[in-house]
């Protein structure tokens, strides 16, 4: 299963003015930034979020998965972030950054979608994350055969929520951290912190899987 289909899509959002999004939607926005388009968006331009829907939920979809470790849930959580967005339009700020509101939201969908399932996040399927390996290139030096990027899966999988959250912001998604620690509700140095040892932790999950497969011939 791979990324959802766009839901803002002019048959699938009849608010948008299907006239209107016939013609030709990348002319008009094909040269703004992030920023620029969402702000389109809160200003009435509604056709402006398919365009960052296009430039965004493949990545979005990848952080979900990793999170959840559920490809379906990624995908209808996926659906449910853009929703929002055109929902809570209104919310978005002159002075902010998209990509931290799309995370932001993202966590908040998450946490919402498994409220309603009455069950925790699980642990990551690293079948599911080999799909999104491309999606850490901060990780790279520490998987430069399949092996090391089965054990580097293994052992994100194997992390606490929490630090497996705050380490795909960070390092996989290349947040800033004032981004990470807006999107978290911490500061700066609380979400270095974090990191730092959610590093350290995946770090020592990482080599311990990989004497054990060096002891055992195989991943546990």
């Amino acid at each position: 299963m791979g990324p959802p289909a766009n839901p803002l899509a002019p048959g699938n959002l009849p608010m948008v003015n299907r006239a209107r999004a016939a013609t030709t939607v990348e002319s008009a926005t094909e040269q703004r930034p992030d920023h620029a388009l969402m702000l389109a968006v809160r200003g009435g331009e509604l056709d402006a979020l398919g365009e960052l829907f296009e430039r965004h939920h493949g990545r979005l979809f990848g952080f979900l998965v990793k999170l959840t470790g559920d490809r379906t849930a990624a995908e209808d959580i996926s659906q449910i972030v853009f929703q929002r967005m055109l929902k809570y339009r209104h919310t978005y700020r002159d002075d902010g950054s998209f990509t931290a509101w799309m995370y932001h939201l993202a966590r908040r969908c998450a946490a919402d979608h498994f409220r309603r399932a009455s069950a925790a996040p699980h642990a990551i399927d690293p079948s599911a994350l080999h799909d999104h390996a491309d999606d850490a290139p901060h990780a790279a030096h520490h998987a430069t055969t399949r092996d090391d990027h089965a054990l580097l899966h293994a052992a994100l999988a194997r992390l606490d929520h929490g630090d497996r959250e705050v380490l795909l912001l960070s390092r996989f998604q290349e947040l800033s951290f004032a981004e990470v620690a807006g999107i978290l509700e911490c500061s700066v140095g609380a979400a270095k912190v974090r990191a730092h040892r959610a590093m350290h932790a995946l770090r020592d999950i990482y080599f311990n899987l990989q004497s054990t497969r060096t002891g055992q011939g195989k991943i546990p």
